[in-house]
């Protein structure tokens, strides 16, 4: 398995420059073709008119919408013009979410930016929660503060879901480039330390079965979240990417209760690879 499409979503009123970046590491490690792809439609305003003062707010906020963009379209080839494959542009005026979940069957991963846990406005931005959920293809979700793609060292965040089986799976391509590999279960309060090394070393073995070579790791209980010490292990190996299950609980739940996939996506100062 590699990667042979390399799908990047921007975002308008945000910066891009650090997915754009990554994005275009990753295609070039993998001799991938680049898809740039975005999406945004105007936002009607909250208060009433008609006639032809409506029509004229109307015309006048698509075309500020166009004009963005095609902003995001420049910035993309500014991003790819001294870099060696293919490069695609794809916009639209429609919702983003929606237009490039319509879009990436053609990529074999999808690269977005991180996302504050404030409010998103689904006019001008494709939630990496959304893409995560429903894209059907990896998502690389990449820090505003990230330079480059260090796959030095590799975390994989275990827990025995079909989502962790398949985000290992879709991570091959790069945990073979990785110099470091650790597999990490936090066990929960009803299950113990043995049952979970049992399965993070199972989880080695079938790596190293792919040409990986990974340490299997279960930490002491803490007291602490999932999260809280994950991102803790991540600190202490120089993890610069981690790997995980996007929403082995029920969505709703880490939305209202929060949850590793929640703080990944919002919070993780770390390129993190999600699958579903």
């Amino acid at each position: 398995m590699t990667y042979a499409t390399v799908m990047v979503s921007l975002a308008l009123d945000q910066s891009n420059e650090a997915r754009l970046q990554v994005a275009g590491e990753l295609a070039e490690r993998f001799e991938a073709a680049m898809v740039g792809v975005t999406a945004a439609q105007f936002a009607p305003p909250l208060y009433f008119a008609d006639g032809a003062e409506a029509q004229r707010l109307i015309d006048e906020g698509e075309a500020s919408v166009k004009r963005r963009l095609a902003g995001l379209e420049a910035q993309f080839r500014a991003a790819t013009r001294n870099r060696g494959g293919q490069a695609e542009w794809r916009s639209a005026m429609d919702f983003p979410a929606r237009f490039v979940l319509s879009q990436v069957r053609c990529a074999d991963i999808v690269v977005s930016g991180g996302q504050s846990p404030a409010f998103s406005d689904a006019f001008a931005l494709a939630s990496p929660k959304d893409l995560a959920m429903q894209a059907g293809r990896p998502l690389l979700v990449v820090p505003d503060r990230v330079k480059w793609l260090d796959l030095r060292s590799v975390l994989v965040a275990w827990k025995d879901t079909p989502e962790a089986r398949r985000a290992v799976a879709d991570a091959l391509p790069m945990l073979r480039k990785a110099k470091d590999v650790a597999i990490v279960e936090i066990p929960e309060q009803d299950d113990g330390r043995s049952a979970a090394m049992a399965r993070v070393t199972d989880v080695a073995a079938w790596l190293a079965r792919h040409g990986v070579t990974a340490t299997a790791r279960v930490p002491e209980a803490a007291g602490e979240t999932t999260a809280t010490q994950l991102e803790k292990i991540a600190g202490d190996v120089g993890a610069g990417l981690i790997v995980a299950g996007a929403y082995g609980h029920s969505r709703f739940r880490e939305l209202i209760l929060g949850g590793v996939t929640q703080y990944l996506v919002t919070q993780s100062t770390r390129c993190v690879l999600l699958s579903h």
